[in-house]
């Protein structure tokens, strides 16, 4: 059965390697990192003290609403920042101001978003710490004085839909939408959300943004006693590999049904063919030996996207550098792709782990690679670890074999998504 194609466009993003993903791409060709010495918080004392920050962050650089800060958090700018330059890419609010004014409401009712957040910083709860401390665990002191101790702007800046709100306000996205939180795969999830929901006529357009702040005390702290912090460099699918470090940032997509691009003489940069997302049910942290759980998200992305394993013409793995991780991805691509498999990079190294916003800034990234015919090298990859052996991977660029590229998210719980795009013609 035929259905309406899905392009792509205009994206957006940041992390701590840049402003767009065009900058981020050049920092990962040189092989620079944005992971150094934590600056956010005093790390003396701290096992872990690197990751990938926005160095001299400026937050009316990405948010030029002044009043809008008191109530949005750290993450939230980034979602913001990123969506908006997306929509801007896109050429929405260009368009719509063209427009008559039944015509603009249409495209307005018409547009739709859906946001992906981890939703799982600690920070939200700072406000409490200092009263609980305080009342010393006397609940109803602890009441009777809340109300003079704690923000009352407290709920409104840490609802995970902030985001999905204000990007759509800015923007007049009047359209479908949801919020997913579900840990690193809710950037991954944010698309294929949105892709379902054009392919379902809900909507002709749809931003999908994913965005994340994991930096803080205590997800350092609890991440490290889990074992998945590196003691070193972030060395993803490498026989040194220790663990993974945490960056920030956000990614962003604006997505929309060929005819409806077509009708407006839309930019497009690209195609999302296709997506997948399973579980391996086996608890919070554990995952499938095998790789299952990856062999039957990517299974589920190609059938999605109606393409073969040789149509694949990069693979952006998840490569957090944790040891379980890249040896069963490593054995999940071995499996689906046989001695067929495509150049494998990873982009963490570089960026960090940006939790929910990992999936869909690396697609963002992904693209941009595919456009300038170039899978980029691990900067990190001193030795194939043994169990990682199979994999075409490397420390220096290679070609694509094709026009479309594979990305793959993993998160906690077990939880796996793959996504399948595809780069316009330059």
């Amino acid at each position: 059965m035929s259905r309406n194609r899905i392009v792509i466009t205009g994206v957006g993003g940041v992390s701590g390697a840049g402003r767009d993903p065009e900058a981020m791409l050049d920092a990962i060709i040189d092989g620079r990192s944005a992971i150094r010495p934590i600056e956010g918080f005093d790390t003396t004392g701290w096992p872990v003290k690197d990751a990938a920050e926005i160095v001299d962050f400026n937050a009316r650089a990405l948010v030029d609403d002044r009043k809008l800060h008191k109530l949005i958090r750290r993450t939230d700018m980034l979602g913001i920042y990123a969506g908006d330059r997306a929509a801007e890419a896109a050429g929405y609010a260009a368009y719509r101001d063209t427009l008559a004014a039944d015509a603009s409401n249409l495209f307005a009712d018409r547009t739709g978003i859906y946001v992906g957040s981890g939703a799982g910083a600690f920070e939200n709860q700072h406000d409490f710490y200092p009263l609980m401390s305080e009342t010393k665990g006397d609940l109803q002191a602890f009441g009777r004085n809340l109300a003079d101790t704690v923000n009352p702007m407290w709920l409104l800046r840490t609802l995970p839909n902030n985001v999905l709100c204000h990007v759509g306000i800015r923007n007049r996205l009047k359209g479908t939408n949801a919020c997913i939180t579900n840990h690193s795969v809710g950037g991954a999830l944010a698309v294929i959300e949105a892709t379902e929901a054009l392919r379902n006529g809900e909507a002709d357009r749809a931003l999908a943004i994913g965005h994340e702040t994991p930096i803080e005390p205590q997800n350092v702290l609890f991440y490290h006693r889990c074992g998945l912090l590196a003691t070193g460099r972030l060395r993803p699918f490498d026989r040194a590999r220790t663990g993974s470090l945490f960056g920030e940032g956000a990614g962003a997509l604006a997505l929309e049904t060929e005819d409806a691009a077509r009708a407006r003489n839309a930019p497009v940069v690209g195609e999302v063919l296709g997506g997948g997302s399973v579980g391996d049910a086996l608890g919070l942290l554990a995952i499938s030996d095998d790789g299952d759980g990856v062999v039957r998200a990517i299974e589920a992305a190609l059938a999605d996207a109606r393409v073969h394993a040789r149509d694949i013409g990069m693979i952006v793995a998840h490569g957090n550098g944790t040891v379980q991780s890249d040896a069963t991805e490593a054995a999940a691509l071995r499996h689906v792709f046989g001695d067929q498999c495509p150049p494998v990079t990873a982009f963490k190294w570089a960026l960090g782990h940006l939790i929910a916003a990992a999936g869909i800034l690396e697609t963002t990234l992904a693209l941009a690679a595919i456009r300038r015919q170039t899978v980029p090298g691990i900067a990190t990859l001193d030795s194939i670890a043994p169990e990682c052996a199979g994999v075409p991977l490397s420390r220096t660029a290679q070609p694509p074999r094709s026009d479309i590229a594979l990305i793959v998210c993993r998160g906690f719980a077990g939880t796996d998504a793959a996504l399948v795009v595809r780069t316009a013609s330059a």
